[in-house]
């Protein structure tokens, strides 16, 4: 499986880019995983474009690309129902980019165009922190499939 997580705007807290380093070698065990820091909601779009286009190149038959932002409106998961989530997206191989916007969000424009909407829960998060959140659930997701200690399902 293949996932890219992107941000928008710079990363000014060195403790969130040590946790987010410490998540993505900790998913890189299950998963083929990437990070990119864009400049804003226009470059994750022009991003996901790009992506799309690569795969159309490769197989016109169906679309091999799913972008996923995270927003508060969005679907919310428990960790159990997000491993499952995974799970699926990596029985139909599918990459994923996942997209966290600045700190007001995503545009109506944005979500429209993408595949899935995620929300990490009802609370309002810092950007950086819900980056954070998302690294330690999509870890938290594979140590559930692969029946790791990490969660004991508490």
């Amino acid at each position: 499986m293949k996932i890219k997580v992107a941000w928008i705007g710079k990363t000014k807290e060195p403790a969130i880019q040590a946790l987010t380093d410490e998540y993505f070698k900790r998913i890189s065990r299950f998963a083929e995983v990437s990070s990119l820091a864009v400049k804003d909601e226009a470059a994750v779009l022009s991003l996901a474009s790009a992506e799309r286009q690569r795969d159309r190149q490769k197989d016109r038959q169906k679309e091999r690309h799913k972008l996923i932002l995270l927003d508060a409106r969005g679907k919310q998961f428990s960790s159990e129902e997000f491993s499952a989530f995974l799970e699926r997206e990596q029985l139909a191989a599918i990459p994923l980019l996942f997209a966290i916007g600045a700190s007001d969000g995503f545009s109506e424009e944005a979500r429209k165009q993408a595949s899935f909407i995620l929300s990490l829960g009802k609370m309002t998060l810092p950007h950086e922190l819900a980056r954070v959140i998302l690294v330690e659930q999509i870890y938290r997701a594979f140590t559930i499939l692969k029946n790791h200690p990490y969660h004991l399902g508490h």
